[in-house]
């Protein structure tokens, strides 16, 4: 399942996404927003795509804003996330390849439909690495997420 969000920012690409995700069967829900508005604030629809994404052990999300920074900034407070700003393909392929990224940013000022829909497929399509050093530098943020006392630095 992928969960979409985004703000007044990433409105358009979103529901042009829908659209592609939807002739390419790949199932989704949107977590909004649902209309236009240009004083919305993307926290209030990024929140719930980074808690719908932890809910489900296979969840992705897609998170759009006229950077995606403050996006991934927002869904990166939220335990288990680990939200990545991609311009490219080759950014979403580490993203996820690498770094086990479970939601994708885009900044819709900064990339085409055409290239969103490429950074959105590969995104989907690329598996986790699970290579030994990936793993456990993931499990050092993991670490860090977890504990009270905020280094994982040996």
């Amino acid at each position: 399942m992928i969960y979409l969000g985004s703000d007044h920012g990433g409105f358009s690409l979103k529901e042009k996404l829908k659209v592609w995700l939807l002739e390419n069967n790949i199932v989704f829900e949107d977590m909004g927003a649902n209309f236009f508005d240009a004083n919305d604030d993307y926290p209030d629809f990024i929140i719930p795509v980074a808690q719908k994404v932890t809910s489900v052990p296979t969840g992705l999300g897609i998170i759009i804003g006229r950077s995606g920074n403050g996006e991934a900034i927002c869904a990166n407070k939220v335990k288990g996330i680990r939200a990545a700003v991609c311009l490219n393909e080759e950014m979403a392929k580490k993203a996820k390849g690498h770094n086990n990224a479970n939601i994708l940013s885009l900044g819709a000022d900064y990339i085409s439909d055409t290239e969103a829909k490429r950074i959105v497929k590969t995104f989907i399509n690329t598996n986790f690495s699970n290579e030994e050093k990936h793993i456990r530098r993931i499990n050092k943020i993991n670490q860090l997420e977890n504990t009270k006392i905020k280094t994982c630095l040996k």
